[in-house]
């Protein structure tokens, strides 16, 4: 009972929902071949990026390229934004970004820059990060912030101008480890000393038959995990057309 459940729960909702519809219009439309193949490898697609074994093969070379140090010494700890809504809640990357930023400085009593602007909402992400240390009761005169950055390549503009300013040779560099490979790319282009420190790893590496069931917060660490891919290919055709 339990298993058909969860198994009727997988498939009433997105993205299992999208799946069935998909399946059902390549049976009805069956008889035209274009609408059967469109239909069929819409809903098979959706699958596969909903399931677990295969967000982790996308996830792998980006989540295994850097590991976190267990010495780890530098000037500043640099945290990126990883999001947050209009209200000035953190996103889920965000938060746990912040605070491993907030252990490192408690660990090595280092200031921390917190770099991100306001893309899509209203409150600059670092202004958000900012307050989530201010509550945790890390001084304020050890937090720097940039609030005009709205990608990667500006995050490590900004962060250069911060440590340009008070003399930050080298940088702890927390982000999510599936964005830590763009991340490093760009700042040491940007002419900074790195010290890679990933954290909110998303890879599940063991697996169950319900690691099978398309769920939704496995389509969205998919959907990340590509969106790196094209961003650093963006960033490197960039670089080659510039240079």
């Amino acid at each position: 009972m339990f298993f058909l459940k969860k198994l009727i729960t997988f498939f009433i909702l997105p993205p299992g929902l999208f799946i069935v519809i998909f399946g059902v219009i390549a049976y009805v439309g069956r008889r035209d071949k274009r609408v059967f193949v469109l239909s069929f490898l819409s809903g098979l697609f959706i699958y596969l990026l909903s399931i677990e074994p295969v967000k982790d093969f996308l996830l792998k070379p980006l989540e295994t390229k850097y590991s976190q140090p267990k010495e780890v010494y530098g000037d500043v700890i640099v945290v990126l934004g990883g999001g947050s809504y209009n209200t000035g809640i953190l996103t889920e990357d965000s938060l746990k970004r912040i605070l491993t930023g907030f252990v490192l400085h408690k660990r090595l009593n280092v200031p921390i820059i917190l770099s991100g602007g306001s893309a899509i909402t209203n409150l600059p992400e670092s202004e958000a990060m900012k307050s989530v240390l201010n509550e945790l009761g890390v001084d304020k005169s050890m937090i720097f912030t940039d609030v005009n950055s709205r990608d990667t390549l500006q995050n490590a503009f900004f962060t250069k101008k911060i440590c340009e300013k008070y003399g930050f040779k080298s940088i702890i560099l927390v982000t999510s480890a599936y964005h830590m490979p763009r991340s490093v790319m760009v700042f040491e282009k940007a002419g900074l000393q790195v010290i890679p420190y990933p954290t909110d790893f998303k890879m599940d590496k063991k697996y169950t038959l319900y690691s099978y069931f398309p769920k939704m917060n496995v389509l969205q660490d998919s959907t990340k995990a590509i969106r790196e891919y094209v961003g650093i290919i963006a960033y490197k055709l960039n670089y080659l057309f510039r240079s």
